[in-house]
């Protein structure tokens, strides 16, 4: 079969796509052939050797895709062959055939497709977690999501707006502002400006009745991180998803104390791993909202398979808006299969 071979880490061109032995499932694992992947800036990452679990070179690199089982191991229960599903595995998502065992696996509704399910998996698994669990969000809560027009924080916009939240949207340029207001955001917040910590105070305040937000999800760092944490309201909390800016931000322990505010950090797959009953129950519901149209993956680009360095530069230069999706021949030769109803 053909599969995406990282041989050596590196660039993006560092993933190309070659022929990978076929696996057969063992004991509580399904195979699935594969339709759809989602790409996320951890696979740009693993791929380059930065990301903090690295498998052995070569390896196929990707954290998700949806499919049909093609296969099923001993001792499988939930799952049958012909089942349309979601998977999450930490890599080896980036193959015309995965497999994966079945407390990883998540059923599809009948009507979504298969591009859209590969886009509604780790990054809403991780808005969900960072919102809900992390953060504990309440209805009527005001929350400011950091990096926002990425595949996390169009994940966090749309769940809080489901939820019943007022959002603010933080966003580098107009291109992006205008595509997180189509997503829900009830006000934006532009980052491009030299004095972040007071700017992004400011227009939280002057969209937010004059206080803070109660919640950030923030996945960019640097200081912007150190920004937010001054655009809290008393008792505010602030959950860490990620460093995509690159610099890794500190802490001064009595500003927290000072405000009665605090920091706490998300590693989903972790949910994965350790507590999949959860993960099910979360994806359950995000695929809930999407079945009462309250929320819809933003797939900006769907690409095929081969071109998989393409779809990693474009996250690498911070390009891509919303999610890249990668398409097998498979997945395009179904293209015309189940839509929403």
């Amino acid at each position: 079969m053909k599969a995406v071979v990282v041989e050596a880490f590196g660039g993006p061109g560092a993933a190309r796509v070659r022929d990978w032995p076929l696996s057969a499932p063992g004991a509580g694992e399904v195979r699935i052939e594969v339709h759809a992947m989602g790409v996320n800036f951890p696979d740009l990452l693993t791929v380059a050797g930065k990301y903090q679990n690295l498998p052995g070179v070569p390896f196929v690199p990707g954290k998700e895709a949806a499919g049909v089982v093609s296969e099923v191991g001993a001792g499988v229960r939930r799952l049958r062959v012909g089942d349309r599903v979601m998977a999450q595995l930490e890599n080896g998502a980036f193959a015309e055939q995965i497999v994966v065992r079945e407390e990883h696996c998540f059923p599809m509704p009948d009507s979504l497709p298969m591009v859209s399910a590969a886009a509604l998996g780790l990054t809403y698994q991780t808005a969900w977690f960072g919102l809900f669990n992390r953060g504990a969000l309440q209805p009527g809560e005001t929350v400011l999501v950091t990096g926002a027009s990425g595949g996390v924080g169009a994940a966090s916009v749309q769940l809080a707006k489901a939820a019943g939240c007022r959002v603010l949207a933080a966003v580098s340029s107009a291109e992006k502002a205008e595509f997180v207001r189509g997503l829900g955001a009830d006000g934006v917040v532009r980052t491009g400006d030299a004095d972040l910590r007071d700017s992004v105070r400011r227009q939280v305040h002057e969209q937010n009745y004059g206080r803070g937000a109660d919640l950030v999800i923030e996945s960019v760092g640097g200081p912007l991180f150190d920004a937010c944490l001054r655009s809290l309201a008393w008792s505010g909390r602030l959950v860490v998803v990620g460093f995509a800016g690159g610099e890794i931000p500190s802490v001064k322990a009595n500003y927290l104390l000072i405000k009665h505010i605090s920091v706490c950090g998300l590693h989903w797959s972790d949910y994965r791993d350790a507590f999949p009953e959860r993960m099910r129950d979360a994806q359950a519901r995000i695929f809930g909202f999407w079945r009462e149209g309250r929320l819809d993956p933003p797939v900006s680009s769907v690409v095929p398979m081969e071109r998989v360095s393409e779809a990693l530069e474009a996250i690498a230069g911070r390009r891509a808006i919303g999610k890249i999706v990668l398409e097998t021949a498979c997945g395009r030769a179904a293209r015309d299969g189940p839509v929403r109803s």
